[in-house]
């Protein structure tokens, strides 16, 4: 998906109260590597996500962790708002590779 899908996607699911007029984003920065969900739920009309999504910018690993909040409106779900932390790795040669794929990260994304 091309940052400007992905962009016009974001801002279609984002409530009205709490979205940007508009987001810019870079293709070429951030490839992201990893979405591991940790927790979810709902209660009437509002939700929660506690997800951990890992990303590689340049040679930088890093983890972005949120705790994110939802409401429904008939019938679609619209992120409201996080709280977000972002976490630097610095994986070891025969560390489990940060992407997920079970391998050695000197035998995997670590080949680069």
């Amino acid at each position: 998906m091309t940052s400007h899908k992905l962009a016009d996607y974001l801002l279609a699911t984002w409530h009205s109260s709490t979205r940007p007029s508009s987001l810019e984003l870079d293709d070429s920065a951030t490839v992201w590597k990893r979405l591991e969900v940790l927790e979810s739920g709902e209660k009437d009309e509002r939700g929660w996500v506690h997800f951990r999504a890992t990303f590689l910018e340049g040679r930088r690993w890093s983890v972005l962790e949120e705790s994110s909040r939802f409401v429904r409106e008939a019938g679609r779900w619209f992120y409201l708002d996080g709280n977000s932390a972002v976490h630097r790795l610095k994986p070891g040669r025969n560390a489990p590779c940060p992407c997920g794929s079970g391998r050695k990260f000197k035998a995997c994304c670590g080949l680069a």
